[in-house]
């Protein structure tokens, strides 16, 4: 019994527990938190309000480690920003789902396809950070384009071509027709909406309605 009980009382060797370093999954999905959450806060408080230590502390990361990664807050910004943008983007399944048999339907589910993205809250507060720090970051305004607007422009341009070849229009530059299109019948509901002013559903598709067969009139062939 002795020697079970001295058995049993001696301590067990200590065995020291290194901790792995992350997969590489799980240190992208880390760096995905750390933009994620980069991006509510310059939403939220705007460029320069926002630090990197209060970033680091919500996300339980040491500012060394984002400094790491990101040796001055406008990298981080221009990084975040893009995240957010590709996060909130139409799929390209959204986009071509817009099609439909009517031509000037089609255009007006484009339209209000944008408008919908750009119109919620944080794409409100995505459009007024964008417009705010352009002096500063005037990069970003391309980045937005190329990411939120460029892949709608692209199939409507596809669109117009098509519709050019087969006669019923004449628009000749289908790109910059595409994205005629966009400045004339998106851009206004949303500086509207952006500057603060409430558009409700039923005044956003008179004004959409009305610029697509403005749009379309001028684009009927000569």
């Amino acid at each position: 019994m002795s020697d079970a009980r001295d058995i049993m009382d001696t301590p067990a060797p200590s065995v020291s527990v290194r901790a792995g370093r992350p997969t590489r999954e799980q240190a992208r999905a880390r760096h995905e938190q750390l933009l994620d959450c980069a991006f509510g806060h310059f939403l939220d408080k705007g460029y320069e309000p926002t630090t990197i230590e209060a970033i680091a502390a919500e996300v339980s990361m040491t500012k060394r480690t984002v400094y790491a990664r990101y040796p001055e807050k406008a990298a981080l910004f221009r990084a975040a920003l893009r995240r957010g943008m590709e996060r909130r983007a139409a799929s390209r399944a959204r986009i071509e789902a817009t099609y439909v048999d009517s031509l000037e339907q089609t255009l007006v589910n484009i339209a209000m396809l944008r408008i919908e993205l750009a119109g919620t809250e944080e794409g409100i507060k995505l459009q007024r950070l964008i417009n705010t720090e352009a002096y500063r970051f005037p990069d970003i305004f391309q980045t937005y384009y190329e990411i939120a607007a460029l892949p709608t422009v692209e199939f409507l341009a596809d669109l117009l071509a098509e519709e050019t070849a087969r006669g019923t229009l004449a628009a000749q530059d289908p790109m910059l027709a595409a994205n005629v299109f966009m400045s004339m019948v998106v851009s206004g509901p949303v500086r509207f909406l952006a500057s603060g002013n409430a558009l409700d559903a039923a005044s956003v598709s008179h004004r959409v309605t009305f610029a697509v067969r403005l749009f379309l009139r001028g684009a009927l062939p000569r």
